[in-house]
């Protein structure tokens, strides 16, 4: 008997719901719009040191190439803000740690992965012979550009994945598949004249509407990058010390984000309202232990060190701080050390101001005020 490909559509995007994904689409495989974008991209060097992007080159345009015989893509949604995200009482105190919103709760890569076997195998009782793969940013493919024909929404003016009502708080993951199901409507939606990512940028990142220049991108520098911050870009970076989140802050198709519903996405206590000095206190142990389960431990403990320096140079000036960059640095990497000295360079200047420039400042003040009083006052 022929297999009914509208049903088993139907059936699929039912069991997605089940599974925990807010929403599923179905798209071709066709890309070759895309390529001479990516193109230009590379060409500018926007990748910066994520060499992986220009290695697969157009290969990320070209799904079908991953699975031979790929006729759809599966392209699904999973939110992930948390309950009680703190957004304004991490960035405003500038003595506390910032870091992105989808890193605090566990790490999304295998629970999503997971969840797209877990549908595969549903599709597999229906068609023995299908041909699969699941991919969570592990591989070679433009998902945005594909979620987009897939109907989850359209890709912003930030690069990042918008959708109406929804906003930009989710993850995506693809599904490829070797079976003809009926595509769904591409999204139209756009930004229209807002311009609110591109203005707040910390670090102006976003060169043009739809072009971030990885390069100064505070996700890329503090987890993509593996040597120093540039210089020039620290003091932008403020108490970010894991990604960064402004562009989708500042944007109003997040106004009305949904909170998630799950319970893995839900920040965990040790990223609490931390201090910095706390955060960078820890040993390395203490580091592999707390972040087990977590996006961060990707990075490591040199770059965790080297991202939380640059957040207490960025702090108002406190002698515990000096005091803690001091202690850290007999037993720091080159790496590290560079930072930390930059780090206490940046306190040094500032107590330094504290104590000078301020009461000079007030005091010239006052002989002004003084030498236009009358002589009796």
């Amino acid at each position: 008997m022929a297999t009914d490909y509208q049903q088993l559509a139907l059936q699929i995007k039912r069991w997605a719901q089940e599974l925990g994904f807010q929403q599923l689409g179905i798209t071709a495989t066709d890309l070759s719009s895309e390529e001479p974008r990516l193109e230009a991209w590379l060409a500018q060097g926007y990748h910066g040191d994520m060499h992986y992007m220009s290695e697969h080159g157009m290969l990320r345009a070209r799904p079908a190439d991953l699975l031979p015989g790929t006729l759809r893509v599966l392209s699904v949604r999973m939110d992930y803000l948390p309950a009680q995200a703190g957004f304004a009482t991490n960035l405003a105190n500038p003595a506390k740690a910032y870091i992105s919103r989808y890193a605090l709760g566990r790490d999304y890569h295998k629970l999503v992965r997971n969840r797209l076997k877990q549908l595969a195998q549903k599709i597999s009782n229906e068609i023995p012979e299908l041909g699969f793969r699941p991919f969570v940013d592990s591989a070679p493919v433009l998902e945005r550009p594909l979620a987009q024909r897939a109907g989850l929404g359209w890709v912003g003016k930030h690069s990042l994945l918008l959708n109406h009502g929804v906003g930009s708080w989710f993850f995506l993951g693809e599904l490829l598949l070797d079976i003809p199901l009926p595509v769904d409507e591409p999204h139209q939606g756009d930004c229209g004249s807002c311009v609110a990512c591109i203005t707040s940028c910390p670090t102006g990142a976003i060169v043009a509407p739809y072009v971030v220049d990885g390069r100064r991108c505070i996700s890329y520098l503090t987890i993509e990058l593996k040597t120093a911050i540039p210089e020039e870009l620290r003091p932008l970076i403020g108490n970010r010390i894991y990604g960064c989140d402004d562009c989708q802050l500042v944007c109003p198709e997040n106004r009305e984000a949904p909170v998630s519903i799950e319970a893995d996405f839900q920040r965990r206590s040790q990223w609490q309202d931390q201090d910095l000095l706390q955060l960078f206190a820890w040993d390395e142990s203490t580091f592999l232990r707390l972040t087990e389960g977590s996006a961060i431990r990707r990075i490591g403990f040199e770059r965790w060190q080297r991202n939380i320096a640059v957040a207490l140079g960025n702090a108002p000036y406190q002698p515990d701080i000096a005091a803690a960059l001091h202690a850290a640095k007999p037993a720091a990497s080159e790496l590290v050390t560079e930072h930390i000295d930059w780090a206490l360079a940046q306190q040094k200047r500032k107590s330094w101001q504290a104590e000078n420039i301020l009461p000079r400042s007030t005091e010239r003040l006052v002989r002004i005020i003084q030498k236009g009083l009358p002589r009796d006052a």
